[in-house]
C-alpha cells in the first residue's frame, strides 16, 4: 500500500507541475568560455529548480558582434527580456527608453553591491551590476632584480615607474621597461586615461559645462604614457604584449584579471608581482568597468525577469562563478570578502584598485568619445612630437558633440 501511494502521489505531482503556465525568459549573455559555460548552464538549472514556473532560454553572444546583435533586436523590437550590457552601453540603451528602469525593484540592494554609479542615468538605475573590472600593474621580479632593484621595490609613484622602465630597457636590446599597445580600440583609452585619471585630470569640468580634455594636468598625463612609449616600449597589440610579458621580455605592463587566469592555467614560471596603478605621489587611479545585466523596456515578465537577476548575482553564485573564471571582482561586497579573495595577495590588490577607479561617464555619446580620445592619443605616440595640439583638436570635437559652445 505505501509504495502505491507514494507512485500516485508522484503522478499527482507530476501532473500538477505540468500544468503549470510557464513563463519563458529570454536570455543573452556573453559567456562562453568552455570554463565557465557550465558553470552558467548549472545555475540556470538550479534556478528552473527552485522557480517551477518559470524557464530560461539562453543565447550566446560574443564581444566582435554582440554589441550590433543587440543593438539591431532593440531597434526591431525582438529584444531579449535580460541582456549582458558592458558598463559603457547602458547610456546608450537607458536614453533611448530600451532597457527598463529598475530603481524600485533594486532599492533594498544599494548597499549590498557595488558598481550602481555604472548603471545610473538621470539618476535612474537601468541595470544590475554583475562582474566589475579594472586595470592594475603587472611586473617582472626578476628584470628588477637584474637591473639593481631590490625585492622590496614597488612602483607606488610616477618616477617609481619611470626609474624602473628606463633601467631594465638598459639591459639590452631583448628587455623593455613598458608594454605599450598600438592604435587598438577600445583598448588604448584604458591604458592612458588611468594616468589621467591619476593626475586629477577631468574630461568635462564638474558642472559639465566645458570639455578640459587639453588642462595642463592631461598634458603632464599624456607626456609620461609617451615617454614610457617611446623610451622604453615593447609595442603590440594586448594579446602580444601580455605574451611578451610572460616570456620575460617586459618589466611593466597594465592588463586585468585574465592575466592571472593565463599564468595559472599556462603554467607560466615567472617571477611577477601586482601593484596598484601609480600617480604622481601615492597609488594612483586606475579603469572601472563591469558586466551589467538588464532588462528589456518592452519585456512582459519584469519582476520575473528580476528574480532571475538576483539569483544569478547573489554572492553565493558570484563567488562560485569567479572560482570557475579566476575573476577577481564580484559586484557583491559579500563575496569579495569570501577568502578565496582575501587569501590570494594578487586578487587582493585588484579588489584594493576597485577603491581607486574611475569609470568613464554615464553619457550616451561615450561610444564616440572614447574614439575621440583613442585618436588623440595615437597622434601623440605614432604620428607627431606635439602634446597640446591633439588633445585640443579633440577636446574641440567633444565640445561639438555634446553642444558645447
Amino acid at each position: 500500500m505505501k509504495k502505491i501511494f507514494i507512485y500516485f502521489t508522484a503522478i499527482f505531482l507530476l501532473m500538477i507541475s505540468s500544468s503549470i503556465a510557464k513563463t519563458s525568459l529570454e536570455w543573452w549573455q556573453f559567456w562562453t568560455d568552455p570554463t565557465i559555460k557550465p558553470v552558467i548552464n548549472k545555475m540556470i538549472t538550479e534556478f528552473e529548480t527552485i522557480n517551477p514556473d518559470i524557464e530560461i532560454n539562453v543565447t550566446d553572444l560574443t564581444w566582435s558582434n554582440g554589441h550590433e546583435k543587440i543593438v539591431i533586436a532593440f531597434s526591431s523590437g525582438t529584444a531579449p527580456d535580460i541582456v549582458e550590457l558592458g558598463s559603457d552601453w547602458i547610456a546608450q540603451f537607458a536614453s533611448k527608453n530600451k532597457i527598463a528602469d529598475i530603481t524600485k525593484l533594486s532599492k533594498n540592494e544599494f548597499g549590498d553591491y557595488r558598481g550602481w554609479n555604472m548603471a545610473t542615468y538621470n539618476d535612474k538605475i537601468y541595470a544590475k551590476p554583475w562582474f566589475l573590472g579594472t586595470r592594475v600593474i603587472f611586473y617582472n621580479k626578476t628584470l628588477l632584480k637584474k637591473a639593481g632593484f631590490d625585492d622590496s621595490f614597488i612602483p607606488y609613484k610616477w618616477d617609481d615607474l619611470k626609474n624602473g622602465a628606463r633601467e631594465i630597457t638598459a639591459l639590452g636590446k631583448k628587455y623593455y621597461g613598458w608594454g605599450s599597445n598600438t592604435a587598438e580600440k577600445h583598448r588604448l583609452y584604458k591604458k592612458f586615461m588611468p594616468f589621467f585619471w591619476s593626475n586629477k585630470a577631468q574630461l568635462f569640468t564638474d558642472d559639465n559645462k566645458f570639455c578640459v580634455l587639453s588642462s595642463i594636468k592631461a598634458i603632464e598625463a599624456i607626456k609620461l604614457y609617451a615617454w614610457l612609449h617611446d623610451s622604453c616600449g615593447y609595442v603590440d597589440n594586448q594579446r602580444g604584449i601580455e605574451d611578451a610579458f610572460l616570456d620575460g621580455k617586459i618589466g611593466f605592463i597594465i592588463s586585468g584579471d585574465w592575466l592571472l587566469k593565463r599564468i595559472e592555467l599556462e603554467k607560466r614560471r615567472i617571477n611577477f608581482g601586482t601593484t596598484l596603478i601609480p600617480g604622481p605621489t601615492l597609488p594612483g587611479r586606475s579603469f572601472l568597468g563591469g558586466e551589467f545585466l538588464a532588462i528589456s523596456e518592452n519585456s512582459k515578465n519584469k519582476e520575473a525577469a528580476k528574480k532571475f537577476i538576483d539569483f544569478i548575482t547573489s554572492a553565493e553564485n558570484q563567488i562560485e562563478f569567479c572560482k570557475a573564471n579566476r575573476t577577481a571582482t564580484p559586484s557583491s561586497k559579500l563575496a569579495s570578502q569570501d577568502e578565496y579573495f582575501t587569501s590570494n595577495p594578487n586578487l587582493l590588490i585588484f579588489n584594493k584598485q576597485i577603491h581607486l577607479a574611475v569609470n568613464p561617464p554615464v553619457d550616451p555619446d561615450w561610444v564616440k568619445i572614447e574614439a575621440i580620445i583613442e585618436e588623440a592619443v595615437e597622434e601623440i605616440i605614432f604620428n607627431t612630437d606635439l602634446i597640446a595640439e591633439p588633445l585640443l583638436d579633440a577636446q574641440r570635437k567633444i565640445e561639438k558633440i555634446k553642444g558645447i559652445e
